[in-house]
């Protein structure tokens, strides 16, 4: 994987305040069936396609460390998205998978950060 795409993701993140507005067990403003299992939230005085702050899943990982991204399709929208993955630990990153993939309106992949020693 492209050392410099993690290296700019590091930068951008390092540089940014992270706001959890949606933390775990909340429910969606929209959708109050929809509970989060994992905090979520934005890099604030950023901009992402939807023209909001770019999203970010937050993890209980003490080592806060931006561990993989998920690029995911919402056909409803009809747009595209990446969403920064930071200090999840693999059942979250499932989770987080799990979440982009329950629907058939919306699809993700999951990239993970290959650690280098």
């Amino acid at each position: 994987m492209n050392p410099e795409f993690w290296a700019a993701l590091d930068q951008l993140v390092n540089n940014s305040e992270i706001v959890i507005d949606r933390p775990k067990g909340s429910a969606h403003p929209k959708y109050p069936d929809f509970i989060y299992k994992v905090d979520y939230g934005y890099l604030k005085n950023t901009s992402s396609m939807d023209g909001q702050g770019i999203d970010v899943w937050a993890g209980t990982d003490k080592n806060k460390r931006i561990d993989a991204v998920m690029c995911i399709v919402d056909l409803m929208k009809r747009d595209s998205e990446i969403k920064i993955l930071i200090g999840c630990t693999e059942e979250e990153k499932e989770l987080v998978f799990q979440t982009h993939n329950e629907t058939e309106y919306m699809k993700g992949i999951l990239i993970r950060r290959e650690i280098q020693e």
